[in-house]
């Protein structure tokens, strides 16, 4: 009968309580995307390439890296040409006239040279990251590694920290010749004077403009890769702590809880951008953390919880509503929390897609800035406070800094209009390093720092930078108390620290830009600093010279649901001299939970 149904060749309904074919709580394919645990990197980088935007990548390129080469090698025909022209025009205006023009410039320099140091950094930085770093850094673990291969597993601090150095001083000279080499090979192509006639027929300047910036390049980068070099070769190399403090008979100590890399996620059956299936699924597993450590408190109090960056996972509005659900469920802890900002909460462009990227001008990195302070302002907005860029003083609390742009923010959030974005720019970076002053004149104090490089692309996403201006804050305020002790948290790690590996790829890491450069300028606290800082979710304790060091694990990633983590609690305590102390660190242990 026409209509009529074979309900015997119908596809069977399940019943109650059969499991699914996949089991959608476990993941598939889908979520190992981006996961450097289930995928190599070269796996990652060929689908990089097939899913690339192309556009947006060439205009990326254009803007970051085209653009900037040619008006360095363009600048001196253009400054030649426009001198040999203006000087005569300058010298008919008479003395009067040259004064008058030597004024506007002072007064162009004086009112804008904030900005415009801004920018210069923010560029010369960029430029190292794209220039110098990569080749530098390579072919100094290249070289490290070799030398430590060849130590055949004997790892002697002392021989460890002179063939560390040797290979940085070597790595900066190899690049040197490298760049002088290329710089040589252009050079008869070069032109550096221009002419007035250049100006009517700009075509003739197209070759001698390229070959000046490969020269100028060049220049830069042998010079710069000979003196970072020279840097980290004649720095105090980091070293393994060889035994703990003894603990002082009489004395303040402080005990602190240090999470770092929690990747809070949005989903309950979500895996994390870097793990994947090889991670634990949802947020049981942060649950547990605070369960503990509300259980460790209890038992013995806890001066400090710090979590050092990575709170989310890519830092998501749900992520972070997420972590502040969580944390609101620990009252006891919040009060005692205090949150620094880490690569996945500001420069994860797309957590499902590393060959995602923004545009230098795009709102999504500013949106996610906001979402960042506007956390920071939930947990610790009453107790941190930002240093006036004047008078150097604590006079505002994070809350009531961030109260005067919440019109604005607000708005951001609701269109993410380009013309708020690009307003909201100082505010962010007006809040770093926050600080917690000691409660004494001899106390502890935390400075909370944004070590996060300016990055648009998710696969460059995790470079670190210290700028100089957050850098001379820190200094003023911490001389403002002369006699005090200090967390110098961050989430970037300073240095590459001296870990055996057995492959070359893992040697390949992500700290701080100018690490060498801001371990210098923490040299006067060495005594009585500790930087605490995440980002590679390994556990390391060390020093470099007199500057104590600690690297947390991660108590979330790398590990299945049935697989135990841990994270630590550090006792800090001041000898007679006044000299911070680090005791032997308190293990605290997350058992795993049964598999489904």
């Amino acid at each position: 009968m026409v209509g009529s149904r074979d309900h015997r060749n119908l596809p069977r309904k399940p019943s109650a309580g059969e499991a699914p074919l996949v089991d959608p709580r476990h993941g598939d394919v889908e979520d190992d995307a981006s996961s450097t645990v289930q995928r190599s990197f070269l796996s990652i980088a060929g689908s990089l390439l097939a899913e690339v935007s192309l556009p947006k990548l060439l205009l990326a390129w254009t803007l970051s890296i085209v653009l900037p080469a040619i008006l360095l090698g363009l600048a001196p025909l253009l400054a030649t040409a426009w001198l040999a022209k203006a000087s005569g025009s300058i010298a008919e205006l008479g003395s009067a006239g040259a004064a008058l023009v030597l004024l506007l410039v002072a007064a162009v320099g004086w009112y804008g040279w904030r900005p415009l140091l801004r920018m210069v950094e923010a560029n010369f930085w960029s430029l190292n990251a794209l220039a110098v770093q990569p080749g530098y850094v390579m072919c100094r673990e290249a070289l490290r590694h070799l030398a430590d291969n060849s130590l055949g597993g004997r790892f002697d601090a002392s021989r460890l920290a002179r063939r560390r150095a040797a290979s940085s001083a070597s790595a900066g000279a190899i690049v040197c010749i490298v760049s002088v080499l290329l710089a040589v090979l252009v050079w008869p192509a070069t032109r550096w004077a221009g002419s007035v006639a250049d100006l009517l027929s700009p075509q003739s300047l197209i070759v001698p403009t390229l070959a000046n910036a490969v020269v100028v390049v060049s220049a830069y980068l042998a010079i710069a890769a000979l003196a970072w070099g020279l840097a980290d070769a004649s720095m105090e190399q980091p070293r393994d702590a060889q035994a703990f403090d003894s603990e002082p008979s009489d004395g303040r100590r402080w005990r602190v809880a240090h999470l770092s890399d929690l990747h809070a996620v949005g989903e309950r059956y979500g895996f994390r951008i870097e793990s994947g299936r090889g991670g634990p699924r949802g947020n049981d597993r942060l649950e547990q953390v605070l369960d503990r450590l509300e259980a460790v408190h209890l038992d013995r109090p806890l001066d400090l919880v710090l979590v050092s960056g990575d709170v989310t996972d890519a830092g998501r509005s749900t992520e972070w509503a997420e972590f502040l659900d969580i944390v609101a469920g620990h009252p006891v802890l919040a009060e005692r929390m205090v949150v620094v900002p880490g690569n996945h909460d500001v420069n994860i462009v797309d957590r499902t897609n590393p060959a995602r990227l923004n545009l230098p001008f795009s709102p999504g990195k500013r949106l996610r800035q906001m979402r960042v302070l506007s956390a920071i302002a939930t947990v610790q907005g009453d107790r941190l406070r930002v240093v006036d860029h004047r008078s150097g003083e604590l006079v505002q609390t994070i809350g009531d800094a961030l109260a005067q742009h919440r019109a604005r923010i607000a708005a951001f959030a609701h269109t993410g209009s380009l013309r708020l974005s690009s307003g909201l720019g100082r505010v962010w970076n007006d809040q770093f390093p926050m600080i917690l002053p000691p409660a004494t004149e001899d106390g502890l104090g935390v400075a909370v720092l944004n070590s996060n490089a300016e990055s648009h692309f998710s696969f460059t996403n995790a470079l670190g930078l210290i700028s100089a201006e957050q850098a001379h804050r820190l200094t003023v305020a911490t001389g403002r108390f002369p006699k005090a002790h200090w967390i110098i948290a961050l989430h970037h790690h300073l240095l590459e620290y001296p870990m055996p590996v057995s492959a070359f790829s893992e040697r390949i890491g992500t700290a701080l830009i100018n690490g060498s450069w801001f371990v210098r300028r923490l040299k006067p606290l060495a005594g009585r600093a500790i930087v605490m800082h995440g980002h590679r979710h390994i556990d390391w304790i060390g020093t470099c010279g007199d500057l104590k060091i600690v690297s947390a694990p991660s108590p979330v990633m790398g590990v299945r649901d049935d697989e135990a983590t841990y994270f630590h609690i550090h006792t800090l305590a001041v000898d007679p001299d006044g000299r911070l102390l680090r005791l032997a660190p308190q293990r605290v242990d997350v058992p795993g939970r049964p598999k489904d």
